[in-house]
């Protein structure tokens, strides 16, 4: 089969490798119709490494992706060949003290497509290729009037909604998003769908600013050009209930201490570059700031799957460029520079 390595930093090469096999009896072997690059993804691009994950060269990315059924195991029960299915991109053991507590997405030998090993997790390669097999509890049906790339987008959707769910955002809050990228703007999505009073976006870069709009924040920000702390507190001068930090940088978490009131809650989402953060532990304690971290989705594609049929958002702001995977050192250059007005860049398999 066809398949796209990182061979080193900042390159991406064609290859072939063995195609993948039915091994057990709950598993999926799909034939992958489309790929979203993500932002990790470009981490590992850029600089080999996540935290204490280390790519070891050569090495295949990928983890938001759908396709269809080629071949299923014995046991496989909810899945024919020739649907079309999109992937949770998380294995986990579903035997250890964390699946046991119903924290799947920390267990302790958790496997995440595109992933390297770490300390606190099993390597496993991506999912730029033409097929992958997964476990069937990790495949899901695609709603029949989804594209493939609808299907690969539900997982940074999934992300957004989950950030919501796990931040305890309720219907009538205040919140605000600082970055507006896919994981950004996923969040927007998901808190239109509790009706907020008022959701306000920032960004750097015009266009994200732009389809944040467009998909319906109360007001957006370009920090570049204002200082959007001050924008939303002339708004709501008490500040806002909850701040969803998805841009992974020191000036933005700063921005949300400014920007929560007391009791507000911080969502930590955006992934810095830094090994270490630091907080304004003035503001913190006496506002008593609540911090959540978000690690990835937790039994939540299902419920953005049915969230998605049920409101209907449009999707397309969303999906701004398409490559072949011949093309993909092109598309993982762009989704770097952040230019031409990227939101999500596909690479589609055919």
């Amino acid at each position: 089969m066809k398949v796209v390595y990182l061979t080193q930093l900042h390159q991406l090469e064609m290859g072939e490798a063995e195609k993948p096999t039915i091994q057990n009896s709950d598993d999926v072997l799909i034939r992958i119709r489309s790929v979203g690059v993500c932002g990790s993804d470009v981490h590992y691009f850029q600089n080999g490494r996540i935290g204490s994950q280390i790519v070891s060269f050569p090495y295949i990315v990928g983890h938001e992706c759908s396709g269809e059924v080629v071949a299923v195991g014995d046991s496989v029960s909810n899945f024919k060949v020739g649907e079309s299915v999109l992937v949770e991109p998380a294995v986990s053991c579903c035997d250890c003290s964390q699946c046991n507590a119903g924290r799947y997405h920390t267990c302790h030998n958790l496997m995440f497509l595109g992933t390297p090993a770490s300390k606190t997790s099993l390597g496993m390669d991506g999912c730029m290729r033409e097929f992958v097999v997964m476990p069937e509890r990790s495949v899901f049906h695609q709603p029949d009037e989804f594209s493939f790339e609808d299907g690969a987008l539900l997982e940074p959707l999934t992300i957004g909604y989950y950030a919501v769910e796990k931040g305890e955002a309720k219907p009538g809050q205040t919140a605000a998003v600082l970055g507006s990228g896919p994981i950004g703007l996923s969040v927007l999505m998901a808190m239109k769908f509790l009706n907020p009073t008022a959701i306000y976006n920032t960004d750097l870069i015009p266009e994200r600013v732009a389809v944040a709009e467009k998909m319906g924040a109360t007001a957006t920000f370009n920090a570049e050009k204002v200082d959007p702390v001050a924008k939303i507190i002339e708004r709501e001068p008490e500040g806002v209930d909850v701040v969803f930090e998805c841009a992974g940088e020191q000036d933005t978490i700063d921005q949300a201490i400014e920007l929560l009131k007391p009791g507000g809650t911080l969502v930590l989402i955006g992934i810095p570059e830094v090994d270490r953060i630091s907080g304004n532990i003035d503001l913190l304690r006496r506002k008593e700031i609540r911090i959540q971290n978000i690690r990835r989705q937790n039994e939540c594609t299902q419920k953005m799957i049915d969230a998605v049929q049920r409101f209907k958002p449009d999707l397309s702001p969303l999906k701004t460029h398409t490559f072949t995977p011949e093309q993909s050192q092109e598309a993982f250059e762009l989704v770097e520079a952040r230019t031409d007005g990227v939101i999500k860049a596909f690479i589609n398999w055919e």
